[in-house]
């Protein structure tokens, strides 16, 4: 019997097809950093006060600091309010001088915004200030929620329909749903397509991953995770420049739009996954691609190499229950899923928090994303000379510490919580992309994708509630940066939990997971190993 993995070999591991692949499957996660930033715009708070204008129907010739003086009353610090006004009265201008006005209201005709870093907001749009401020949460919600629905969708959707349809579908409503969110008239249209949006993003970010790393072989396999996610970084760098130039938030969207046009062109031709029409036995449609993916990769495929694949129909039948079912498993799949949990709590929390740290909130985000392509080239490195294990557990304990140190700095010094803040991220993306690579390692071919998919929920559940965590500041300003630390040190606790899987074939039974996950396999003996079965064919 032959895997699929030994007829990848024949095929070409990683050949020119895989590459092109890659950077088909990798230039969306480039721009769809961008859909985030609606944070930039979120986070901005610009100077206010109430519109007054009702007095200028009294004296149209009022200058603009008379017109405050007469109509805003200060606060304790000596500031005009920003959020209350004095009510209207039907006096003249006179009476208002003489006696003045002691009646305060809130700001039924909206706000004069000014001295704002943008030309147009989110919040001065829609005016999410004051009473409306909480909204703001809700909108960052309110994403996170369609991207973790996207994952619960699209996952069981590419068992049925395939990798490729659902890489395709969420791209073109990723599509959709970018354009009509820089030309909805209300906050209520924004959420639904901010909602929708996400649901796009979170099917694609799943299945994309997926997609490569399915046709790439045991000694580059961690590549099709670690290129997608380094350009979701090199993505984040360009948003600070693309955000500093463009200050509109609905220009700033069909900017986004516009490469996402391109995208939708080509990705109608990207290949089906072949391990998937295998396994749904489609055996024609999978000889005619590989033979295909062989003659560009310049390598020769023939049909005695298919007939050697047994599909093993009786754990297809058991599918998800098998995670439940096996002990094993089961602890393998709630340490993943855990961590991927904390990870994202964490990685989000800071990330809406951009604006917060005391510097320059473009600095910051720049930061984020130059800091953010060396973790993934570093994962790279990781992942091949260290293995999963060490690499997942010193990154989840590393950046847990380096996220509580915080705590020393959050009430004084901007440069060090920046710095802390940004290696903290950098340290939490390591441990993400190394765990991309680990749930897909772990599982049997009849519950990979159903371990990723619910994997994924969890990562995306973290991301949903990570604005709600932020609000607790309210309360005390330590109580996010406990939260979201020590849930990733736990995580990184419980992650010795786990076996190497470095150099080992995705395991296609329950039984090659739970009994292969326990063996230490040495570089010689893999290569060893992929030797003799190469020789078979």
């Amino acid at each position: 019997m032959a895997d699929f993995g030994q007829i990848l070999r024949n095929v070409g591991e990683f050949g020119t097809f895989q590459k092109l692949l890659i950077c088909a499957l990798s230039f969306p996660n480039l721009i769809l950093s961008f859909e985030f930033a609606c944070i930039f715009f979120i986070e901005s708070d610009p100077e206010r006060h109430c519109n007054t204008d009702w007095i200028l129907k009294a004296d149209a010739n009022l200058s603009v600091q008379e017109q405050l003086n007469l109509t805003v009353p200060l606060e304790p610090d000596g500031s005009y309010s920003r959020c209350r006004m004095f009510a209207p009265v039907d006096w003249d201008v006179d009476a208002i001088r003489e006696h003045g006005l002691n009646e305060t209201s809130v700001c039924d005709n909206g706000w004069v915004y000014y001295s704002s870093l943008y030309t147009a907001t989110i919040v001065t749009d829609f005016d999410l200030v004051c009473d409306r401020a909480p909204l703001l949460q809700v909108a960052q919600t309110v994403m996170m929620s369609g991207i973790l629905l996207g994952c619960l969708f699209f996952g069981p959707f590419a068992e049925s329909f395939g990798r490729k349809r659902a890489v395709q579908i969420p791209l073109s409503i990723i599509l959709i749903f970018t354009i009509t969110s820089a030309l909805v008239p209300n906050f209520l249209l924004y959420l639904l397509s901010q909602f929708l949006m996400g649901l796009g993003y979170g099917g694609f970010r799943l299945n994309g991953i997926i997609l490569a790393t399915e046709w790439i072989g045991v000694s580059k396999r961690s590549w099709g995770a670690c290129i997608t996610q380094l350009c979701g970084a090199i993505g984040q760098a360009i948003l600070a420049g693309v955000i500093f130039l463009v200050r509109d938030w609905r220009l700033a969207q069909l900017v986004t739009a516009a490469p996402l046009a391109v995208i939708f062109i080509y990705i109608w031709f990207l290949p089906e996954s072949a391990r998937w029409l295998l396994d749904r036995g489609r055996t024609e449609e999978a000889k005619m691609l590989l033979v295909k993916v062989a003659a560009v990769n310049k390598r020769t495929f023939t049909d005695t190499h298919l007939e050697k694949i047994v599909v093993k129909e009786a754990e297809k039948k058991i599918g998800v229950s098998i995670l439940i079912r096996s002990s094993v498993l089961r602890k393998y799949f709630f340490s993943v899923i855990f961590a991927w949990f904390s990870l994202n709590v964490a990685y989000y929390c800071i990330s809406f928090n951009v604006g917060n740290f005391g510097l320059d909130v473009f600095l910051t985000q720049l930061l984020f994303g130059v800091t953010e392509m060396p973790a993934h080239i570093l994962c790279m490195w990781l992942l091949e000379a260290l293995g999963r294990r060490i690499s997942f557990i010193s990154t989840l304990l590393a950046g847990g510490c380096l996220c509580i140190l915080m705590l020393v700095f959050i009430q004084g010094n901007p440069v060090a919580l920046t710095v802390l803040a940004t290696s903290g991220r950098f340290i939490v993306n390591s441990a993400a992309t190394v765990c991309n690579v680990y749930v897909q390692e772990l599982f049997p071919t009849s519950c990979r994708q159903t371990a990723s998919g619910l994997g994924s929920i969890a990562s995306r559940a973290g991301g949903l509630i990570a604005p709600l965590i932020n609000m607790l500041a309210l309360y005390h300003w330590s109580i996010p940066i406990v939260i979201f630390s020590g849930l990733t040190l736990i995580s990184g606790g419980l992650s010795f939990l786990l076996p190497e899987t470095q150099g080992i074939e995705l395991p296609d039974s329950t039984d090659e997971a739970e009994r292969n996950r326990n063996k230490k396999t040495t570089k010689e003996e893999w290569e060893s190993n992929v030797h003799i079965k190469s020789s078979k064919l």
